[in-house]
């Protein structure tokens, strides 16, 4: 609230000159006495020199005191005139219950759309994977009799959903990598088999018959002897590596992919990492 400005007495002034008039008076009158060397007489009854001059100073004190009752009096008043009420006013509690309901299933709302948002991506990535399962045992029909066939190895089960997938292959992973280079790494090859609908059992295996799981790498972290560079961490190079055998190859080991994977001595290879898979 701002500070009131307090406005100066009308009477104040008033006050002066009747005090000034009195001094002025008694300065007069102490002289005048000092010179008539001090008579104090009466005339006819009434006081004369210092008495007369002491009564008018007394009226004058006395009309100086009421002026300034007065004026207080009018200043109070005054004041009292510019002071302004104030009120308070208490605010009225607010329901928000309805706000906190409307939040509240908004949240549920958007709960229910991710968990069925998985769901569709989940079972879309379950179809892919047994559509590209099916292509490849058409492909391994038409091979070779003398190629051990890869129905022979146990089927992954995509129909478990993601979670269950990815839990049941880096326990068995983690398994066939343990005392390796890429031990602790299951996780990391069950979640990128899931991600792009290939065989899990696949890159570990081929990991083996490349540099013995990582030990004799041509090339930094690149323990499959693919491509022409290496990787900076196990991480990367797993992902990639899985991403590209899905891209290149299709689903899971055959006679075909063993040949274009490595030409030289295909077959060898081809045996050698089916092995591997059958231990995972």
């Amino acid at each position: 609230m701002p500070k009131k400005r307090r406005v100066p007495s009308p009477y104040t002034g008033v006050v002066a000159l009747v005090v000034g008039v009195a001094s002025f008076g008694l300065a007069g009158v102490l002289g005048f006495s000092i010179a008539s060397a001090g008579a104090d007489m009466q005339v006819a009854g009434q006081p004369v020199g210092l008495d007369v001059e002491a009564a008018h100073i007394q009226q004058a004190k006395s009309q100086a005191a009421a002026y300034m009752f007065t004026g207080q009096a009018s200043e109070a008043q005054g004041e009292e005139g510019l002071a302004e009420p104030v009120s308070i006013e208490s605010a009225a509690p607010r329901d928000i219950s309805a706000g906190i309901e409307a939040i509240e299933a908004q949240e549920e709302a958007d709960r229910v759309a991710a968990e069925e948002q998985a769901r569709a991506t989940e079972l879309l990535r379950i179809a892919n994977a047994q559509k590209a399962r099916a292509a490849q045992e058409e492909q391994s029909a038409s091979e070779p009799v003398t190629a051990t066939p890869m129905s022979e190895l146990e089927p992954v089960d995509w129909s478990v959903g993601r979670d269950a997938f990815i839990a049941e292959w880096t326990e068995r992973i983690d398994a066939y990598l343990a005392g390796t280079n890429l031990a602790g790494y299951g996780r990391t090859f069950a979640t990128a088999a899931w991600d792009n609908s290939i065989d899990p059992r696949w890159s570990p295996a081929i990991s083996n018959t490349e540099s013995s799981n990582g030990k004799q790498c041509f090339l930094p972290f690149n323990a499959w002897g693919w491509g022409d560079h290496g990787w900076t961490n196990w991480e990367d190079a797993i992902v990639e590596h899985v991403s590209g055998l899905s891209a290149g190859y299709g689903y899971s080991l055959t006679l075909a992919n063993a040949y274009k994977y490595c030409p030289p001595n295909y077959e060898r290879w081809y045996y050698h990492t089916l092995g591997q898979m059958a231990l995972i």
